[in-house]
């Protein structure tokens, strides 16, 4: 899962950026590691809803909906978007037992060592 928060934080700096090629990879990225979430996460036996059942019901459709943002390099649809993912993340960590762990849109970046600016052509 903190490939996750990663891949999630990197989403949010490309956007802010406009770097939307760089957007899209990160939420391609995120996508597949949902993938392997449900493939490889097991339920927890204080689990009233397993990560294979809860993410396709709370993570898919936000997802594409940012994707969609990304392609139309709209930055005011891709802050909206992702904020309706993160909700979607929230929400299943609160169906999932750990709603411990919440998620906000990043405040500084973890990553000083990766330019999230688009590069110029």
């Amino acid at each position: 899962m903190l490939l996750q928060q990663a891949r999630h934080m990197k989403l949010w700096f490309a956007g802010q950026a406009g770097n939307w090629a760089l957007a899209d990879y990160e939420a391609e990225e995120l996508g597949e590691g949902f993938d392997d979430v449900i493939k490889y996460h097991p339920i927890r036996q204080e689990m009233p809803v397993a990560p294979k059942d809860a993410i396709p019901r709370m993570i898919t459709e936000p997802l594409a909906s940012l994707r969609d943002a990304i392609r139309q390099k709209d930055h005011a649809l891709f802050e909206e978007r992702f904020d309706a993912l993160t909700t979607g993340c929230n929400n299943c960590h609160r169906a999932t037992n750990v709603g411990f762990n919440q998620m906000q849109r990043p405040e500084t970046n973890p990553f000083p060592n990766q330019i999230f600016s688009a590069p110029e052509n």
